[in-house]
């Protein structure tokens, strides 16, 4: 074939894959399947990218909890249980537990009043107040249970009002409840104002147009749609105040059976050099809140496909 002959060709090749459909073109006027051309990403591609994401979960995250659980399998299963079910330890079992749910669930109801206000009201020194929901966020948490403290004993501003009632909130029980709430309040005000600003108020305008009072609009058509949100909120809240340390140990007193927090006594049996006994207690601690979190995802599912199937 002559170099003519050879152009003519090639020209007449290009000419019938442009008058063909893309997927004739994807082969070829011969049928021959062709290459796709690769895209150039300035970023890296899915293989990259999902490369460092394994890599980075695995260091930061699993290889630490794994170390726990390889730790406490050179125990043995009657000494696992006599550490992890000793009255002293069950005793912070209830209290850190207890104490964190009683948290989320009160931060569940207040944290919806706050986001409500700040979404819905205007009102003066609207950002100073808002800014304030990200105190506990930005203050150290020793600092925060040293001013709790400073507060509630019996000399406080609030517990000299406190004490004459009978009220004692420091070095008990429930100034680990207070600890736990101040902390965790931002997480279910700022997980709910976020579905807040989005919602549109002719939602609850169609609803009283239709003849529905305001808390029966609220009821039915607000607080569905603000249910996930308020479930991820409370999720957050707890998983937060169950590894808390800084700002308890300075309200609760830290008495044995009384006021002693979980955490502290994983403190203090590493000081104590007792490692098995530590990460026994941690293991615990780590498969009871994944079990209690993983409760609550599978709730806050549930309540989308609910709305779903409604919608």
């Amino acid at each position: 074939m002559s170099a003519a002959s050879s152009a003519y060709m090639t020209r007449a090749r290009v000419l019938a894959i442009g008058a063909h459909p893309p997927a004739a073109r994807a082969f070829g006027v011969a049928g021959v399947l062709e290459r796709p051309r690769r895209r150039h990403r300035v970023l890296p591609g899915f293989g990259l990218g999902l490369g460092y994401t394994l890599l980075y979960l695995g260091l930061i995250v699993l290889i630490p909890i794994s170390a726990a659980f390889i730790k406490t399998a050179q125990l043995t299963w009657p000494v696992f249980v006599d550490i992890v079910t000793a009255p002293r330890v069950m005793a912070s079992y209830r209290l850190t537990f207890g104490a964190a749910l009683g948290a989320a669930a009160i931060n569940l109801v207040f944290g919806l009043v706050v986001a409500w206000v700040l979404v819905r009201y205007p009102f003066p020194a609207k950002r100073l107040v808002d800014a304030l929901v990200d105190l506990p966020f930005a203050l150290p948490t020793a600092v925060a249970g040293i001013a709790l403290t400073g507060l509630f004993a019996p000399n406080g501003w609030f517990g000299a009002w406190l004490e004459p009632l009978g009220i004692k909130v420091a070095f008990t029980p429930l100034g680990v409840l207070v600890a736990l709430i101040f902390i965790g309040l931002p997480f279910v005000v700022r997980t709910v104002q976020l579905v807040l600003e989005e919602l549109p108020r002719e939602l609850e305008e169609a609803a009283a147009t239709l003849g529905a009072s305001p808390w029966q609009s609220f009821r039915r058509e607000v607080f569905l749609i603000l249910t996930p949100a308020l479930l991820t909120g409370f999720a957050l809240a707890f998983a937060r105040a169950i590894g808390e340390y800084g700002s308890v140990i300075f309200i609760a007193g830290n008495m044995p059976m009384v006021s002693e927090i979980t955490p502290l006594i994983i403190i203090t049996k590493l000081e104590q050099y007792d490692y098995m006994g530590a990460t026994a207690i941690a293991v615990v601690m780590l498969v009871a809140a994944f079990a209690l979190l993983l409760l609550i995802n599978a709730l806050q599912a549930w309540t989308r496909r609910r709305q779903g199937a409604f919608a």
